[in-house]
């Protein structure tokens, strides 16, 4: 299924295009001293890896603005400077060559400043992102409002595009972050419906795995799939490589961006499984991940829905009655001992990469099939259809065939 994505205008951050029907992109932030110019670099170099298209450093000194200045032309990303309460430190980042600038209207408020910082963004051709915070918000529209409630975040972002519009700046994207999912999401609809500026989405201070994750996907995917969004990030109280994969991840999953990376896909067990599937999930999961293969794999359970649940995957294993059964695309090309399962898994995954889909189908082992079939009424047997199929079968035509009396 696809959404319809808000238009909004397009600018451009380096040589990443935001909104206008761009791919959503995905933003991180690091986390150290930015005048530690290696230390940053070697930061940017494992976000960019995990996944990021833009990163942001601090920009809170005037060594940290020679740190930019550094950094920039060995960033394999775009850079996105940060700006709290000195607006010279903005003009300085400019000066050092930065991508562009973040803006908090909550503590740059001197309106003759903040268009200053606006005229030397317009002139050295870089975009600015409005980005409202609920936790910092002007203390006079606190007091309008009564606290950070979507209507305050919103009209805070405004007044500084009014101020942009003064010295006819227009390079802007905006965020309003709000650490309350649902005041968040309310809030970027509300803005949806004010401006047509591209939009940074965020959770703001969402805390550590695993709450934090919760509370990103909650709100951001929830305004993704609204067609709401046009650069993301997951503020995360962890290794930021996290939050890079993590908004990577999201992306890949919602058909927003071309699959890069391993999705895994397991059953729960229950039951019925003959194998210990938790255990054999993550060994394969480990594995793959380690291989970095841009491919969806399933590991299941039991070979009695197994293959038919999983049949959209690349590459999948179901387990039964002391056999692996590999498949591909729902068809199984072989069927192995129990204790070779995982390997050949592994072995399959690679040969598919090197190899192709189609090249691998076929070259089936042509007794796999039945094999996995014997197998398939074996368990069914023994266990019972939990589905009740037959049972079903026999209710349906005997409902049709009382009609037709």
């Amino acid at each position: 299924m696809t959404y319809e994505r808000r238009m909004t205008r397009k600018l451009r951050v380096g040589d990443i295009e935001v909104g206008g029907g761009a791919p959503v992109s995905v933003q991180s932030m690091t986390t150290t001293k930015t005048e530690d110019a290696e230390a940053t670099l070697t930061q940017i170099y494992a976000l960019a890896g995990a996944g990021a298209d833009i990163v942001r450093v601090t920009c809170n000194t005037v060594e940290a603005a020679q740190g930019i200045a550094v950094i920039m032309p060995r960033s394999p990303v775009p850079i996105v400077a940060d700006i709290h309460f000195q607006y010279r430190l903005a003009l300085a980042a400019i000066e050092a060559g930065v991508s562009a600038l973040r803006l908090n209207p909550g503590n740059i408020r001197n309106e003759t400043h903040i268009k200053t910082v606006a005229t030397a963004a317009k002139e050295a051709g870089i975009p600015i992102r409005i980005g409202v915070n609920a936790g910092s918000l002007d203390k006079d529209l606190l007091d309008k409002y009564g606290g950070p409630i979507p209507d305050a975040l919103v009209e805070s972002a405004m007044q500084e595009v009014e101020y942009f519009d003064h010295v006819g700046f227009h390079d802007v994207k905006i965020s309003v972050k709000h650490s309350n999912v649902p005041m968040m999401v309310e809030s970027y609809r509300l803005l949806a419906d004010a401006t047509d500026y591209p939009l940074h989405l965020g959770v703001t201070e969402a805390g550590p795995l695993p709450g934090g994750l919760i509370k990103g996907v909650a709100g951001i995917a929830t305004l993704l799939n609204e067609g709401i969004g046009d650069t993301i990030r997951f503020s995360l109280t962890t290794d930021p490589v996290e939050e890079a994969k993590t908004g990577r991840g999201l992306l890949e999953y919602l058909g927003l961006r071309e699959r890069t990376t391993l999705d895994f896909i397991a059953c729960p067990s229950c039951g019925r499984a003959e194998v210990d599937v938790i255990k054999i999930a993550g060994e394969a999961n480990d594995r793959l991940e380690e291989l970095g293969l841009a491919m969806q794999v399933a590991v299941m359970g039991c070979v009695v829905n197994g293959p038919g649940e999983a049949r959209e995957a690349d590459l999948g294993l179901a387990a039964g009655r002391g056999r692996g059964h590999l498949f591909i695309k729902g068809e199984v090309v072989r069927v192995v001992p129990e204790a070779e399962m995982v390997d050949a898994l592994i072995a399959e995954a690679k040969l598919i990469d090197e190899e192709g889909t189609e090249a691998r189908l076929a070259a089936a082992d042509v007794s796999a099939a039945e094999l996995a079939q014997e197998a398939r009424l074996e368990l069914l047997t023994i266990q019972g259809d939990v589905n009740r199929a037959e049972e079903r079968r026999t209710a349906v035509a005997k409902v049709a065939s009382d009609r037709d009396g």
